[in-house]
């Protein structure tokens, strides 16, 4: 027993490694792709060169385009998808249902709501700001339009018998098709700048990335997939049930209230930056779970990396599939999503009633 036990630990620990080394090389490897082509060498060198470690004399232009457009650019998909993915794996464990994902069940789409009212209105909303948190007003109405929306869903799908994944999905799609009409009125209202940013915005984009919004959503996002690891114990003990789990001595309410909160406030964050991206958080915890099992000690890190590296090698697709024009991010990842997702439900409604 012992033997299985540590040879499937170390199975685990290799997995994790291996995913942690893809990304290592995918990082460098995003920077090379685009309109423009750019040789690995010379993108290593200026990599390397921004990182202090070396001075390089490679032309500036190319230089430019590696550290002030492709780099802050991958980091950023590397954030995002990792922020998605460690919120869907989150969130199926507190509702202990794997068709839970930020997007399906309406927590993207208020997020977005609110992210795409500020865009319009701008922030008069948020009166409530000091002015020192004026610039990061998209990312908290994000946050509060996701970690409103959370609570929403928990509030309608939980009743004293448990979560119903159908009474959940069926409030998602309300909530999806209620902040999409919200969407859509603030579309129509919005001018003629304001709708250009939109229509991208809500295909989901990495186009404009900078250092800033790289700094700004990744110290939310990065505290978020800290802290939610963090909790792995608890989601663990929540799988065998409530009850079970207040036995076990966790306080089921206060987990409840802090994943819900980490959750919204990585979507938020995401949202914020990337605009809708669905089906990261509902692929990359399942793949890693079929791998890896349901240990959240291991499923959350592990979705980390697959996920930043799934929406990199997303976004490499998006600039190079119909090169020069970019299509948008979303639309990838709703493409390999969306089949994933009916594949899924077949799966579950031959073997489970749902």
């Amino acid at each position: 027993m012992n033997i299985a036990l540590d040879q499937k630990r170390r199975f685990i620990m290799a997995s994790i490694s291996v995913l942690a080394i893809a990304l290592c090389i995918a990082l460098p490897v995003s920077t090379t792709v685009g309109p423009m082509d750019i040789s690995p060498w010379d993108a290593i060198v200026s990599l390397a060169s921004t990182l202090g470690f070396i001075n390089t004399d490679i032309p500036t232009h190319i230089a430019t385009i590696i550290e002030q457009i492709r780099l802050p650019r991958a980091i950023l998909s590397i954030l995002v998808g990792s922020a998605l993915a460690v919120s869907g794996a989150a969130i199926q464990g507190l509702f202990r249902n794997p068709l839970a994902d930020p997007g399906l069940i309406g927590v993207s789409g208020g997020a977005a709501f609110a992210a795409v009212g500020m865009i319009v209105l701008g922030s008069g909303p948020l009166f409530f700001l000091k002015d020192w948190l004026e610039p990061y007003s998209l990312v908290v109405a994000a946050f509060l339009g996701g970690f409103l929306t959370t609570l929403l869903v928990a509030r309608i799908a939980t009743n004293k018998f448990g979560t119903s994944i159908v009474t959940m999905l069926l409030a998602g799609i309300a909530i999806n098709i209620v902040t999409g009409a919200g969407i859509g009125i603030f579309t129509y209202l919005a001018d003629d700048n304001q709708l250009r940013t939109l229509t991208f915005w809500s295909m989901g984009s990495l186009g404009g990335a900078t250092w800033e919004s790289v700094l700004v959503s990744g110290t939310l996002i990065i505290l978020a997939i800290i802290m939610i690891p963090a909790k792995a114990r608890s989601l663990n003990a929540l799988l065998l049930g409530e009850s079970e789990a207040r036995h076990l001595g966790v306080n089921v309410d206060k987990i409840k209230r802090q994943v819900i909160l980490l959750s919204a406030l990585a979507v938020g964050a995401a949202v914020a930056v990337a605009g809708m991206i669905g089906f990261v958080g509902l692929i990359v915890p399942h793949l890693i779970r079929m791998t890896l099992g349901p240990d959240h000690r291991y499923l959350l890190p592990a979705s980390a990396l697959l996920g930043g590296l799934f929406l990199l090698c997303a976004d490499m697709l998006s600039r190079t599939i119909i090169a020069p024009a970019e299509l948008p991010i979303g639309l990838i990842t709703s493409i390999i999503g969306g089949p994933f997702f009916i594949a899924l439900i077949i799966f579950r409604a031959k073997r489970f009633s749902i």
